[in-house]
C-alpha cells in the first residue's frame, strides 16, 4: 500500500442508513401497488430498481421495459417521480430523528449521520445500528439495513451489506477495495453526477481498472492529469475519503436566503415558486463568491410559530434547479399529509442555508463572462408567468431521440432538469429522413391527398402507393403537388398483444403550390399534417 494512503486526515466516520428499493417501497407506501408485485421503476431509458419479487423472475437494473416485460409478464412499471420518493421518505427520517441529532438526506432511502456522538450516547455502534433498525421498523413499517466506516463511500456500502467496518484508513481500505468501481454511483444525489460518473465508470474499465484497490492504488497526480476532477473525486472515494478534502483554514460564513410567504401557503405548489426564488438567488452567491456547499438545510416556520428543519447532502457544486428540487421535494414531503409531524399552521417563512461552504475554483462565471441581463430578466419574467398559471404554463422543449418529428421532442417544466428521455445518438432505425420540419403542430390536422383523377391516395401493406399525389385538401383548400418523396412505412411496437397498441403508419414529404412544404402521416385510412416545413 503506498505510504500517502495509509491515513487520511479529516475522515469523517459516518452511518448510513439504507433502505432497499426504496423508489418500490415508496408506490407501496403511497398505494400504488402491493407489497408483494413484481414491480420496477423505470426512467424512460432502463430499469432503475426492481422489487425482490421482480428479480426473483429476472428483472435487472439497466435492462429495457421491453427485455424487463419478457422476462416477467405480470411486471408492472412505474415511472421516477422524486417527489413521491420524498413524500413516503418523510415517516422514516423523522424516525431516525428520535434516536439520532442532525440527520442529513443523501437522497430518498439513504440517510447519513456522524456516528462518533450518537453511538457513545446509545453505548456502542452496534447498540446505535440496532436502535435505528428497530425504530424505522417501528415507526414506518420500512425495513432498513445500517452501517459504519471511515468515509462516504465506505459508510454506504456497509449499510447495504449490514457491516461495521473497524476504524481506520487502512480497514476502510481492505473494505473497498475488492468492490468494483460501479458502486461509486451509490454516493451520487444528482442525475448529473450519477451520469458523469457513468462515463467515467466504463473509461476505468476499459482501461482495466475494474476495482477500487486498483483505482486507489494509482498516485494521486497521475489520476488528476488523465482524468481530472472527476477523477480525483473518484480516487478519494476509493481511497475512503469524503466527497471534499479538509481545509486547514477556517471554513467560510453560511449562507442564508430567506422570504415571507404572504398570504402563508398551505400547498406544496404554492411554497414551490417561493422555493424556485430563493435556490435561484442561493445558487448566484455562492457562484459569485466561488463557493460550493457540503450540505443544504430547509427551515419552515409557521403561522402558529412552530418550525420544521431538514438537512440535505450535496454533492458538488450544486445547480439552482437541483437546490430547487431537494426544496420543492422537501415543502411535498412535509405538506402532503404523510408526514408524522405535519405543519400546524400555514407556512409563512422559508428559509434556505448553505452549509458546509468551502472554496472552489471550478465555481467561476462561464467562459464566455456573466449571464446576460436580458437572460436574467428573462428568467424571472417566466417564474412570473409560472406564478400566475402554474407549473405547466411554461414548458421548454428538449430534443430526444425518436422516429417521427413528434417523439423527437419533449416538453419540460421550465426549471426541471431539461433531461432526454431517450438517447439522441441511438441508431433508431426506419427514422425519417432528414430534413426534420420546422414546425410541429400541437395536435395533427387532417386533410385528404387526391391523384390526378381525383381519387383518394391509399398506401398498402407493402409499402406501394395507389397513384401518384396531385393534390391535398387542406380544410377545404385543394392544393396542387409540386412534388413528393416517400412513403416510408413505419410500424411500431410490432409485438404488442393488444391491436390498438401497435402503431402502423406511412409518412409522405409533399411541395404544395401557395403553401410551404408539409409532413404527411397516413394513419387508419386517414392523412394528417405531422410537420410544416417553414
Amino acid at each position: 500500500m503506498p505510504p500517502d494512503v495509509l491515513e487520511l486526515p479529516g475522515v469523517v466516520r459516518r452511518v448510513a442508513l439504507w433502505v432497499p428499493d426504496w423508489p418500490v417501497a415508496a408506490a407501496v407506501a403511497e398505494g400504488l401497488v402491493g407489497a408483494h408485485e413484481p414491480v420496477a421503476v423505470h426512467d424512460g431509458r432502463g430499469v432503475v430498481v426492481a422489487s425482490a419479487a421482480a428479480r426473483a423472475q429476472g428483472v435487472r437494473r439497466g435492462m429495457r421495459r421491453r427485455t424487463a416485460q419478457s422476462a416477467c409478464p405480470e411486471l408492472v412499471l412505474l415511472g421516477v417521480d422524486d417527489a413521491r420518493d420524498v413524500r413516503a421518505f418523510e415517516p422514516v427520517v423523522q424516525a431516525v430523528e428520535e434516536v439520532v441529532a442532525g440527520v442529513e438526506v443523501a437522497r430518498p432511502g439513504v440517510l447519513l449521520m456522524a456516528a462518533r456522538g450518537p453511538s457513545r450516547h446509545v453505548g456502542s455502534e452496534e447498540a446505535l445500528a440496532e436502535a435505528l433498525v428497530g425504530v424505522v421498523a417501528r415507526d414506518s413499517g420500512a425495513e432498513c439495513q445500517v452501517g459504519i466506516g471511515d468515509g462516504l463511500l465506505t459508510a454506504v456500502l456497509a449499510a447495504r451489506s449490514s457491516v461495521l467496518v473497524p476504524p481506520g484508513t487502512p480497514a476502510a481500505r481492505a473494505f473497498l477495495a475488492p468492490h468494483d468501481v460501479r458502486v461509486l454511483d451509490y454516493v451520487a444525489g444528482t442525475r448529473r453526477l450519477r451520469a458523469e460518473l457513468a462515463d467515467l465508470v466504463d473509461l476505468l474499465r476499459r482501461l482495466g481498472l475494474r476495482t477500487l484497490g486498483a483505482l486507489a492504488d494509482l498516485p494521486t497526480g497521475d489520476v488528476a492529469a488523465r482524468f481530472g476532477s472527476l477523477g480525483v473525486l473518484a480516487h478519494r472515494l476509493a481511497r475512503g475519503a469524503d466527497l471534499t478534502p479538509p481545509v486547514a483554514r477556517r471554513p467560510e460564513q453560511d449562507v442564508l436566503v430567506r422570504a415571507d410567504l404572504d398570504p402563508p401557503a398551505e400547498r406544496a405548489d404554492v411554497a414551490a415558486f417561493v422555493a424556485r426564488g430563493l435556490a435561484e438567488e442561493l445558487a448566484e452567491r455562492l457562484a459569485r463568491r466561488g463557493a460550493v456547499c457540503g450540505r443544504l438545510t430547509v427551515t419552515a416556520r409557521t403561522e402558529d410559530g412552530g418550525e420544521l428543519v431538514r438537512t440535505w447532502r450535496l454533492d458538488g457544486a450544486p445547480t439552482a434547479p437541483e437546490l430547487t428540487d431537494r426544496v420543492r421535494w422537501q415543502l411535498e414531503g412535509w405538506l402532503s399529509g404523510r408526514s408524522d409531524r405535519p405543519p400546524s399552521a400555514p407556512l409563512t417563512r422559508l428559509e434556505l442555508t448553505a452549509e458546509e461552504v468551502s472554496p472552489a475554483g471550478a465555481v467561476s462565471d462561464g467562459l464566455w463572462g456573466r449571464r446576460g441581463r436580458g437572460e436574467v430578466q428573462a428568467e424571472r419574467a417566466a417564474l412570473r408567468v409560472q406564478g400566475l398559471l402554474g407549473p405547466e404554463g411554461v414548458l421548454v422543449p428538449v430534443l430526444q431521440g425518436g422516429r417521427d418529428p413528434r417523439s423527437r421532442a419533449r416538453l419540460v417544466v421550465w426549471g426541471d432538469e431539461p433531461e432526454p428521455l431517450r438517447r439522441v445518438d441511438a441508431p433508431w432505425p426506419g427514422r425519417l429522413p432528414a430534413p426534420s420540419p420546422a414546425t410541429v403542430p400541437a395536435q395533427p390536422r387532417q386533410v385528404e391527398v387526391l391523384d390526378g383523377e381525383g381519387r383518394p391516395v391509399g398506401v398498402d401493406a407493402r409499402g406501394a402507393m395507389s397513384g401518384e399525389p396531385a393534390h391535398v385538401v387542406d380544410g377545404g383548400e385543394r392544393l396542387e403537388v409540386l412534388g413528393w418523396a416517400g412513403p416510408w412505412p413505419m410500424v411500431e411496437r410490432w409485438w404488442a398483444a393488444r391491436p390498438e397498441e401497435r402503431r402502423r403508419r406511412a409518412w409522405l414529404q409533399v411541395s404544395v403550390a401557395r403553401s410551404p412544404a408539409l409532413l404527411l402521416a397516413l394513419a387508419d385510412g386517414a392523412w394528417w399534417v405531422e410537420g410544416v416545413y417553414d
